[in-house]
């Protein structure tokens, strides 16, 4: 999956991963991160998500990364945000009242964009990506967070054969695979949600299992 493929979902407004609404997940189990108010927070792929809003309201100052240039500048304008625009190494970020998105390929990123980050957000990052580029973000994360950084990550489960991706299925065996070398993987919630989602269904899943992770950094000890 090459960078065009997300140029035109954006430029065909073919979003369906988009939600409206703030994420449920992100509201019952972020405290469980324990990110200080004062944290930043990263969240990568983040699109025009609204969660970042959220997690702007609760006091983090928020920093999030985007491909698509056209889903940075809808954030801001639907959002009445007017965003200072400068470059920084291999982006373009958009800044405004807290919230900075970077423009620009994920993998570009180097740690010293992500100095302060102090929690991370991934709700549609790694189902988004083909199982090669999985293990590539998982390793790019490794490399550009801060050891202190614990994450809240979003998944999702279902027979890969009934559907292709994205979203992609990503087993919880996979997740540990990818992150308990760095991490104490602990799984939040589980449950089938595919009657409350007709679309999957519609393109012929039998079942279809969201599931929430916290990944405790090991270097950092948890209550």
């Amino acid at each position: 999956m090459n960078p065009d493929f997300w140029h035109e979902r954006w430029q065909r407004k073919e979003i369906g991963f988009h939600q409206q609404e703030i994420n449920a997940h992100l509201q019952e189990f972020w405290a469980q991160l324990a990110v200080p108010a004062s944290g930043q927070v990263f969240v990568p792929l983040c699109g025009k998500s609204r969660d970042l809003l959220w997690l702007r309201a609760r006091g983090h100052a928020v920093l999030g990364v985007e491909l698509s240039p056209i889903a940075v500048q809808d954030f801001f304008a639907e959002n009445a945000l007017t965003p200072q625009v400068t470059r920084q190494g291999a982006f373009e970020r958009y800044e405004a009242d807290g919230l900075a998105v970077l423009s620009g390929d994920f993998f570009n990123l180097t740690p010293a964009l992500l100095l302060g980050v102090a929690g991370v957000y991934d709700r549609a990052s790694l189902i988004a990506l083909p199982p090669a580029l999985r293990t590539r973000y998982a390793e790019q994360n490794a490399a550009i967070l801060p050891a202190a950084a614990g994450t809240l990550l979003v998944s999702m489960e279902y027979p890969q054969n009934e559907m292709s991706g994205p979203p992609f299925a990503v087993r919880e065996d996979e997740v540990r695979r990818l992150y308990e070398k760095r991490y104490t993987v602990t799984c939040l919630f589980s449950k089938d949600i595919l009657a409350e989602n007709p679309r999957f269904r519609e393109r012929g899943l039998s079942a279809l299992t969201e599931k929430v992770y916290r990944l405790a950094p090991r270097a950092v000890k948890q209550k």
